[in-house]
């Protein structure tokens, strides 16, 4: 019988070797510009400045999210104005930082709302949603969650707050699927901070996808949200011997379970939630993260990507000198989103506003071909990525070697 470590270190070599190229160099789309073709006719009562807000943690540990996520919005926003998408107004976007901070995102969305926005995008953390919402809500004002993927927020907040990001609900089921089916999983152990809506979320659907997929929890262990060391958590659960260790952290957290499992000798499968999701993980961890899989809304490598996917990246990394990640495709679709809203109600009453962007179907994105379901739910296709060398590569694109 071969080992685990063994097994997984050739696993990490096949994975090298198997990566095939995202598309062929033929088959890329031509570059498509968002907005070129609109479900509604040019407005006719739309004037002057829009004012839209926009919260994202743009400070703090939570700023590998937001800073992303900002550069998307006001990339958006300037293709929205010079397009004149919205006629004769002009998109205005007000931009706050809620640094990860309940409190900051309260402050953040109530001085929005007081300035009279007709839009809100964010803030970047359910958490913050979740105590920054209800001011949206009780204001009637339209709060469009980009980033957030704790199950019920809608049922949780009422129905000014919609969202642009796949639950968690969305997207761990398949990729529990597809990680059991590839590496032949059978039992795990797990990790996920207890104090935390949307660390908690993932957890509870992570529980569920493992039963459905008949994968065993072999331990679970929990922290904290600022917590610095998980040895001994790590510890127990390496002792169990897992096929793959499954966490639901946030990126600071995530970055400190992945470097300290590795020195704990830990070389088998990561699992990790949306909280995973960001380049600044994979940077700050380096070859640690190798075998890394995490399941996601976009995946710049996507082996069939949209038009309009290619058409954001290479406006992106033009205007910015680098790449973007899913959070910035996210922000970027839903900048638009609340464009096209607001063009198909011809104005910025909110209420007006929210019921267009609930119509909105078959929008052609980054994302994919976007609509929201009965429930104000967004719908599009996730994916299953795993890491290699340093990247996010789509998992359903790489072979590797049966166990035993």
């Amino acid at each position: 019988m071969v080992s685990k470590t063994v097994r997984f270190l050739l696993l990490l070599v096949v994975l090298a070797a198997f990566v095939v190229p995202a598309v062929a160099q033929d088959a890329t789309p031509e570059p498509a510009m968002m907005g070129v073709s609109p479900a509604c006719a040019d407005p006719a009562s739309l004037s002057g400045d829009v004012s839209i807000g926009v919260v994202f943690g743009l400070s703090g540990n939570v700023s590998v999210y937001g800073l992303p996520q900002r550069d998307a919005v006001q990339l958006a926003v300037d293709q929205i104005n010079e397009a004149g998408y919205l006629g004769g107004a002009t998109l205005y976007p007000v931009f706050e930082d809620s640094a990860g901070d309940r409190e900051q995102a309260i402050a953040a969305v109530t001085r929005l709302v007081d300035q009279g926005v007709t839009a809100i995008i964010g803030p970047t953390l359910s958490s913050e949603m979740t105590a920054a919402g209800p001011v949206a809500q009780e204001a009637g004002v339209l709060i469009l969650g980009v980033s957030n993927t704790a199950s019920g927020l809608r049922e949780l907040l009422g129905d000014f707050y919609m969202r642009a990001s796949l639950p968690e609900s969305a997207v761990i089921p398949g990729t529990i699927a597809q990680a059991t089916e590839s590496l032949g999983l059978t039992r795990v152990g797990v990790l996920y901070g207890n104090d935390n809506e949307f660390t908690v979320s993932g957890y509870e659907v992570f529980v569920e996808a493992l039963d459905a997929n008949e994968v065993e929890i072999v331990g679970e262990e929990t922290f904290a949200t600022g917590d610095v060391d998980f040895n001994a958590q790590l510890t127990n659960l390496i002792s169990q011997e897992p096929d793959a260790l499954v966490v639901s952290a946030l990126a600071a957290e995530a970055t400190q379970i992945i470097l300290q499992a590795r020195a704990l000798g830990y070389t088998g499968t990561i699992i990790g939630g949306n909280g995973f999701n960001s380049p600044a993980v994979l940077n700050q961890t380096g070859a640690d993260s190798n075998g890394l899989i995490v399941g996601g809304a976009w995946n710049y490598s996507n082996p069939n990507p949209s038009a309009e996917s290619v058409g954001f990246v290479t406006a992106f990394e033009e205007a910015y000198g680098y790449s973007p990640d899913q959070f910035a495709a996210q922000a970027y679709t839903g900048t638009w989103l609340i464009a096209e809203a607001i063009r198909c109600a011809d104005s910025t009453d909110s209420a007006v506003v929210r019921d267009a962007l609930l119509n909105v179907a078959d929008f052609a994105s980054p994302l994919g071909v976007f609509g929201f379901d009965e429930a104000g739910e967004p719908v599009h296709e996730p994916i299953a990525q795993i890491v290699v060398d340093g990247r996010f590569v789509p998992l359903s694109t790489v072979e590797v070697t049966p166990e035993g």
